[in-house]
């Protein structure tokens, strides 16, 4: 989904870099409660897994390409606002070194992938945590609903402002079919690798799935066992 420099028109990017620039900064001061001896680590390991995710490209059309994004994935394991940072310094770093998406789109690709991409995928997972049983079994269930239809509603928002600013010549509905009707295919996949990854942690450390922190107990006690009186009994 990197848009590329000169794809939109000037105020178009100038407004979308500075809603970029607002969440960030919000991003910045909001990842402070989330941040914890657990959720620091993760944290860069969920920038490496997207990062890598999101270098494998295939076109589009219009100009633009379609990947994975893993803003929900990035924020059921690690809060929403440290993942729109993990997110936002990933593109920073594809812009900067890899050429994707060009530095006068990145406040344009931080709003789609960062900030749209990231909570709309969380706010639809805590709306399935909400409908679902209260059990670790819902977690990945609910996080792969949230990729699902993260991934069309970042291209619908993309869509919408190359309506408004787009240089290209192209008919709105051409871009809007080919934008939504792809990343609804990339949806499915982001989904199924999202609930992958999410049920394989919380197999090992649902403690580390910050989005499952409500029912990471219920997790340790069916592993672990009650203890027993026995176990009282031998010394530590």
């Amino acid at each position: 989904m990197h848009v590329p420099d000169g794809y939109l028109d000037a105020p178009t990017s100038i407004a979308t870099a500075v809603v970029a620039a607002a969440g960030v900064g919000v991003a910045l001061r909001r990842s402070r409660a989330e941040l914890d001896d657990r959720t620091a680590p993760m944290a860069g390991l969920v920038a490496a897994f997207v990062f890598a995710g999101q270098m494998i490209n295939f076109p589009v059309g219009a100009g633009t390409s379609g990947h994975l994004l893993g803003g929900a994935l990035a924020a059921v394991l690690v809060g929403p606002w440290t993942a729109a940072l993990c997110i936002s310094v990933v593109l920073l770093v594809q812009a900067l070194f890899m050429a994707d998406g060009g530095l006068t789109a990145l406040g344009t690709n931080i709003t789609l992938m960062a900030l749209v991409g990231v909570f709309v995928g969380y706010g639809l997972f805590r709306l399935a945590r909400l409908v679902l049983p209260k059990r670790p079994a819902s977690v990945p269930v609910a996080a792969a609903f949230g990729a699902l239809l993260s991934v069309p509603a970042a291209a619908f928002v993309f869509s919408l402002l190359f309506e408004v600013g787009g240089n290209a010549d192209i008919a709105f509905s051409t871009v809007l079919s080919a934008m939504v009707g792809w990343h609804v295919v990339i949806g499915i996949g982001e989904a199924a690798v999202t609930g992958l990854v999410v049920s394989a942690v919380m197999a090992s450390r649902p403690d580390l799935v910050r989005g499952a922190r409500d029912v990471a107990g219920q997790r340790s006690a069916l592993v672990t066992g009650p203890a027993t009186a026995l176990d009282a009994e031998l010394p530590r």
